[in-house]
C-alpha cells in the first residue's frame, strides 16, 4: 500500500482558509494519509495584505506553533511537520531571511519552508479579486517576470521547496511563445541550489485544471535531477489529500520512483511511488 502525503495546508490563521490544525490532522487520517506538513503563510508585510487576508497576523507565530505542535502529540499515528509557506519578495531577502530563522529557532519551530510567487511588483497576480488584471496586461511578459522571479527565489537559499512552480498558469492565461527553455531555466536554477519543487493538485481545483507544474515542466525537473514533494495546498479541512494519487501518478509519468517527505530535523523520508 502506498503512503500518501501532503506537504501543503493551510488553516483559518491565514485568513483565507477555514478550519484548525486538529481539523486538518483529522481529515488526513479520515483519509489514510501517512503524514502531513502544515504550512500557514507567513505574515505579509503590511503593504501587501493591508487587510490580513493572505498571510497570518504578524505575532500569530507562537500561536501557530503551538497548535501544530498540540496536533502532534494528539495524533501520534499521523506524521506531522511544522511548515510555513513564505513570499518571495525581491529587495527583502533579508527581512525574510530574519523572520524564518527566527521561525526556526523558536521553541517546537518550524522545520519545513516552502517558497512560493505570489506577486509581480504589487499585483498579486493569482488573487481571484485582482483576475480582470489580465485582461489588460501583457501575457507574455507576465510569464517572464513570473518565472525571472521564480529563479530568484529559488536560487536565494531561503526555500526547502519551490511551491507551485507554474502557478502563474492558474486562471488559464498561456503565452504565445514556445515555453521550453523557460523550462529548462526553471528545472536548472533548482537544481543548482539544490532547491525541491512540489508537485500541488491546487490546479486541478482551479480554472487551469492541471497539476502545478504541468507535465512537460515536471519533465524537465525530472531530467535536470530536482527532487520532488507533493502537497494539495488545502484551504479548508475536506481538501488536505485532494487528488495526491493524480500527482503520484504524474510523477510516475514522468520518471520518479519517489516523493521527499521532511522528517521534522531538516532532513527528508523518501517515500515510494
Amino acid at each position: 500500500m502506498r503512503r500518501l502525503v501532503d506537504c501543503h495546508i493551510h488553516t483559518s490563521r491565514c485568513g483565507h482558509a477555514s478550519g484548525t490544525v486538529d481539523d486538518v490532522a483529522r481529515s488526513a487520517i479520515a483519509q489514510g494519509l501517512w503524514g502531513i506538513a502544515v504550512t500557514e503563510h507567513l505574515a505579509l508585510p503590511d503593504e501587501f495584505d493591508p487587510l490580513r487576508v493572505l498571510s497570518m497576523p504578524p505575532g500569530a507565530l507562537p500561536e501557530y506553533l503551538a497548535d501544530v505542535a498540540n496536533a502532534r502529540r494528539a495524533h501520534p499515528d499521523l506524521h506531522i511537520v511544522t511548515g510555513l509557506e513564505a513570499d518571495y519578495l525581491p529587495g527583502r531577502e533579508a527581512d525574510l531571511a530574519h523572520a524564518l530563522a527566527q521561525a526556526r529557532a523558536a521553541d517546537e519551530g518550524v522545520s519545513f519552508v516552502l517558497g512560493s510567487v505570489h506577486f509581480i511588483d504589487d499585483w498579486a497576480f493569482d488573487d481571484p479579486h485582482h483576475v480582470e488584471a489580465w485582461d489588460s496586461r501583457d501575457v507574455d511578459q507576465a510569464w517572464r517576470d513570473y518565472f525571472a522571479l521564480w529563479e530568484q527565489a529559488a536560487r536565494t537559499g531561503l526555500f526547502d521547496v519551490m511551491a507551485h512552480p507554474d502557478l502563474v498558469k492558474k486562471f488559464g492565461y498561456f503565452p504565445s511563445f514556445d515555453l521550453e527553455s523557460t523550462y529548462e531555466a526553471a528545472a536548472k536554477s533548482a537544481a543548482e541550489t539544490g532547491v525541491l519543487v512540489e508537485v500541488s493538485t491546487a490546479g486541478l481545483r482551479k480554472p487551469v485544471e492541471e497539476l502545478y507544474p504541468s507535465q512537460p515542466l515536471l519533465q524537465a525537473f525530472h531530467d535536470a535531477g530536482v527532487q520532488v514533494t507533493v502537497g494539495s495546498d488545502a484551504h479548508e479541512p475536506r481538501e488536505v489529500g485532494f487528488m495526491i494519487e493524480a500527482a503520484y501518478e504524474a510523477l510516475a509519468l514522468a520518471g520518479y520512483t519517489t516523493v521527499q517527505f521532511p522528517d521534522g530535523s531538516g532532513e527528508w523520508t523518501e517515500i515510494a511511488l
